[in-house]
């Protein structure tokens, strides 16, 4: 499997989702600068966290007017896994490709720890290799991560089973603990944790390995002839 992992002016977690793809899950990974205009030849779609265009106007806001996100959009449409951490969360937020914004966090400072997760939708491509409710210690590293969205949205999100990761100690005050959603089709999830800090026991842990297993264990199953 091939992943491309986006490069924005400010982004500065691309370093670290492209060791967790690389070097523990051993996959195919290449870095693609923001104004890149094809992203066919990828099976996979990263965005990674940082501080997109400076996070100037809102995060994510300047982001999503770059050439690769009418690439990222395509890949959505086909069908393709596109995963948004963090600075990336925000820019599909901004970009349509996830309902909702986020906000300023609730005690207006960055946060920088470890937060645990609790696994609301272990039926996805992204979680399909843990259980449903598990519980992972994942680190968090923003200003910006309180999730909100109107009543109708969240309604929905609930409905149809879209919220996949809740925070059991709400540190940012995103409504109803969210800490990270799909769309409908299943195929796009921003999360502002940051599971590609939490492949290693050296740097605290492992439990954020599973959900980059579970993106290729679904494509393998996908696509690969077992004839």
């Amino acid at each position: 499997m091939k992943f491309a992992v986006l490069v924005f002016p400010g982004s500065n977690c691309d370093i670290d989702m492209y060791h967790a793809i690389k070097d523990e899950l051993g996959e195919e990974v290449e870095y693609v600068w923001h104004d890149t205009k094809d992203l066919s030849g990828y099976d996979g779609i990263l965005l990674p966290g940082g501080f997109s265009y400076g996070d100037y106007l809102r995060c994510g806001a300047i982001a999503q007017f770059s050439n690769v996100m009418n690439e990222v959009k395509k890949a959505a449409e086909a069908g393709k896994p596109v995963l948004g951490i963090c600075n990336g969360f925000q820019i599909l937020t901004e970009a349509g490709l996830l309902p909702g914004a986020l906000l300023r966090n609730k005690n207006l400072k960055f946060m920088c720890r470890t937060a645990d997760l609790t696994v609301q939708n272990a039926d996805t491509m992204f979680t399909n290799s843990y259980k449903q409710g598990d519980v992972l210690k994942v680190p968090i590293a923003h200003g910006e991560g309180n999730y909100t969205c109107d009543a109708e949205t969240l309604a929905s999100l609930k409905a149809n089973n879209q919220i996949v990761f809740t925070y059991n100690d709400n540190p940012n005050g995103s409504v109803e603990d969210i800490a990270g959603i799909i769309n409908e089709r299943g195929n796009v999830l921003g999360m502002m944790p940051h599971p590609e800090r939490a492949v290693h026991e050296l740097i605290g842990g492992t439990d954020g390995l599973a959900l980059f297993k579970s993106i290729v264990k679904q494509w393998r199953e996908s696509h690969v002839s077992h004839a």
